[in-house]
């Protein structure tokens, strides 16, 4: 596991599709000529094809997932909440993996990154909570996570205040609780790590100590 700030060590091919696929994505936003236009189609179904092998995965799903896409690529953000009680930490557990991470998800369009990470907090745990902190925005493929995204993922960590609500699990989780940093359940690596949890922990000790970044 690599802590914060460290190098995820992804595969090397993957690094490189996803860096051919942003430049056809980008020639394809600006390009007027035709035969170019055609060469960063052929440029992005070849970063495709190189995606779909090396992570043996169909390239349907992949062609549609960019499909999506338009304009200039850029990374997707995903919201992350610490929300620390007596020592404890707030966490929800995925009913896709079975595994406990952050409340947190993709950030929505018309609201800040906070309103976001305040929504995810609610709609996962059935707690409220308000934003306090941003702790940390970190590069998800250099903090060790344990998958192979195709995007860019910038990762926005929020130490948050506990205001109200009570447990309720969701479609997207089946529990709900709090836990010691010295205790954790399973976590779901590909969203959430130990270090970033411990940092987190520390983040709420000192309020002072400024956000992590990449």
């Amino acid at each position: 596991m690599t802590a914060p700030g460290g190098d995820a060590g992804e595969p090397r091919w993957l690094t490189w599709a996803r860096e051919l696929q942003a430049i056809a994505q980008t020639g394809l936003t600006f390009a007027k000529d035709p035969y170019d236009q055609e060469r960063y189609q052929r440029l992005r179904s070849l970063a495709l094809q190189i995606m779909a092998a090396g992570a043996a995965t169909p390239l349907e799903p992949l062609e549609a997932l960019f499909a999506q896409d338009l304009g200039y690529p850029t990374p997707k953000v995903d919201v992350r909440g610490a929300v620390i009680r007596d020592g404890q930490i707030l966490m929800v557990r995925e009913a896709s993996d079975g595994r406990w991470t952050l409340p947190g998800g993709w950030a929505d369009v018309n609201q800040s990154a906070a309103q976001c990470v305040e929504r995810e907090i609610r709609e996962e745990s059935g707690y409220e909570a308000r934003a306090r902190k941003l702790a940390a925005v970190w590069d998800s493929h250099r903090q060790g996570h344990a998958y192979a995204h195709p995007y860019t993922i910038y990762k926005l960590f929020f130490v948050c205040e506990l205001v109200g609500g009570s447990p309720r699990p969701s479609l997207e989780t089946s529990e709900v609780g709090f836990f010691r940093p010295e205790a954790l359940p399973e976590l779901s690596l590909g969203r959430v790590n130990p270090a970033q949890i411990a940092r987190m922990f520390r983040h709420q000790r000192e309020p002072l100590l400024p956000a992590d970044f990449d």
